[in-house]
């Protein structure tokens, strides 16, 4: 008997008219379906008449599931793996049944659709012929420092996801430490309320002000590549003056003269402390 094929579903991340005829196809006629939560997904497989059968695939049962599922393919049986919205495997649950299938040398394929991060990154109006995609932004303040260190260094567009509930203190960061940064916040993608503020970190932070987001926020930011032509004794030089001028630390003179300039936190850091045996 030949094996089956797992077939990877993309499902709408909010839109139900976002599911596409292939997709409602693959989920009728495979054998078993996989997902993430079976009552959300049984609520979407409802409204499309799919009444295939439902098994749980989610982070807690991911590792036995999967080799659950890899005995179901090699008798025979298609399966088809869905998430609660969206791409699986995108942060979500789905890379090791894949993994598992490749290595059993069962067939994947994918029906694309729907995908949170690429759908915000295609309304934010920053480049993206080039990117990096996160998941979500880190909340333990030294991983944010490392987080904003990297973008810092690497420039270009990065995306994240985060929750509605953090999203003003990660732009506050942002803003903190990458004034120069462009930012895209999208939220409620495909949805009725779907939006997208972008600026600067300080301009978005205007325009959230005192309004209580909700929703699944994608945060885009694009860090300009370019900075000026300072010298480590210039940056040296304005790190110590606005330390005497404002009566702050060194440590916030490096983040004043990184946000006036554009440059690094850490070739600011390193310029000022070259010669002060720190």
């Amino acid at each position: 008997m030949a094996a089956g094929r797992l077939h990877i579903v993309a499902t709408p991340i909010g839109n139900l008219g976002d599911l596409s005829t292939r997709a409602i196809e693959t989920l009728q006629k495979a054998d078993l379906i996989a997902a993430e939560d079976t009552r959300h997904s049984g609520t979407l497989l409802k409204h499309f008449s799919v009444d295939t059968k439902l098994v749980s695939y989610h982070d807690h049962n991911e590792d036995a599931r999967a080799d659950e599922l890899i005995q179901r393919l090699t008798d025979g049986a298609d399966v088809a793996l869905i998430t609660d919205a969206g791409t699986p495997c995108i942060s979500d649950p789905g890379y090791r049944i894949v993994r598992a299938a490749h290595k059993a040398g069962i067939d994947v394929v994918a029906v694309p659709g729907p995908s949170s991060p690429i759908a915000a990154l295609s309304i934010s109006g920053l480049p993206c012929d080039s990117f990096t995609f996160h998941g979500f932004f880190p909340k333990k303040a030294m991983q944010v420092e490392q987080m904003l260190a990297t973008l810092a260094d690497a420039g270009g567009t990065h995306i994240f996801l985060e929750s509605p509930k953090r999203i003003h203190a990660t732009i506050e960061a942002i803003e903190c430490d990458l004034a120069d940064a462009e930012v895209a916040l999208a939220r409620e993608m495909t949805k009725l309320h779907e939006e997208v503020i972008t600026g600067t970190a300080g301009d978005v932070l205007a325009k959230l002000d005192g309004r209580a987001i909700k929703g699944e926020c994608v945060l885009i930011v694009y860090v300009p590549t370019a900075a000026p032509d300072i010298s480590n004794d210039e940056l040296r030089s304005r790190v110590e003056s606005a330390m005497q001028k404002d009566g702050i630390s060194q440590r916030d003179a490096i983040k004043a003269v990184a946000r006036e300039t554009g440059i690094p936190k850490n070739r600011v850091y390193t310029a000022a402390v070259a010669d002060s045996g720190t």
